[in-house]
């Protein structure tokens, strides 16, 4: 039953990829994906709770998802409004060139939905085998995912206010969350998964969902996240003085220099 659950996931976020990839063409900018990002978890819990037995864990687990995700895809609408594309997306637009169109269909929109599957697995498990028993697992999951909620939006919230004021571009943000992680947004998103995926632990299989919060781990840490953004502001003397004295993800007290 699971199985024919993810096929069914599968094609509905095939089509909903290939959906945002048109948006794309007729809004000439790419990073439309990245509101399309947080919205694609609110379709598949949408979808599971309209084809699935509503249980408590499920509801819970669609619930918590929606919340992150409409919060998410706003602030970066919000974000972005007004402005021109991403910096991650004008370099991909010179370095592939006539192989735009197809490596943003296949890589940006495709390989985001593709992911985007791996990490529903908690919303998959909750959906397959949800259950109305709660306990231990459930309150630990949320407390996780509250906090991991809490350091995302008020990172985000941060970073877009100081974006705003700031008068020097070369400025770096160094206070509020921003003070003991370099990515506390970044912090927020692991413990938003690892919490849920908690939360269906103890479901049947429920263990499987594990590769949801490692992977999302994996990609922001190694891939797609501290990396890209860091290359950014390797010429940046302020922001690698920062980089010193500031852990990259976990929030920790800040590092004193010795001269």
């Amino acid at each position: 039953m699971i199985w024919e659950t993810v096929v069914e996931v599968a094609g509905l976020v095939f089509l909903y990829a290939t959906a945002w990839f048109v948006v794309s063409l007729v809004a000439r900018r790419n990073d439309v994906a990245d509101v399309a990002w947080g919205l694609g978890y609110l379709l598949i819990g949408l979808y599971l709770a309209g084809t699935q037995e509503v249980t408590t864990i499920s509801m819970l687990v669609y619930s918590l998802t929606a919340i992150w995700a409409l919060r998410l895809s706003g602030h970066i609408y919000w974000r972005n409004r007004g402005k021109t594309e991403d910096f991650r997306y004008l370099q991909w637009r010179k370095e592939w060139g006539r192989w735009f169109f197809l490596r943003s269909y296949l890589q940006v929109y495709l390989l985001q939905g593709f992911l985007m599957l791996v990490i529903a697995t908690p919303l998959l498990a909750a959906g397959t085998y949800g259950s109305d028993e709660t306990g231990i697992f459930t309150f630990l999951g949320v407390g996780i995912w509250a906090i991991g909620f809490f350091f995302q939006s008020v990172g985000d919230y941060q970073l877009m206010q100081f974006l705003k004021t700031r008068k020097d571009k070369e400025a770096v943000l160094q206070t509020g969350l921003w003070r003991y992680s370099r990515h506390p947004n970044y912090f927020g998103e692991i413990l938003i998964w690892w919490g849920l995926f908690l939360v269906v632990l103890p479901l049947q299989n429920g263990w499987l969902a594990i590769i949801s919060p490692i992977f999302i781990t994996y990609l922001l840490v190694y891939v797609s996240g501290v990396p890209l953004l860091e290359q950014r502001y390797r010429d940046n003397p302020a922001y690698q003085t920062y980089r010193k004295q500031t852990n990259a993800i976990i929030p920790w007290w800040r590092k004193v220099q010795v001269t």
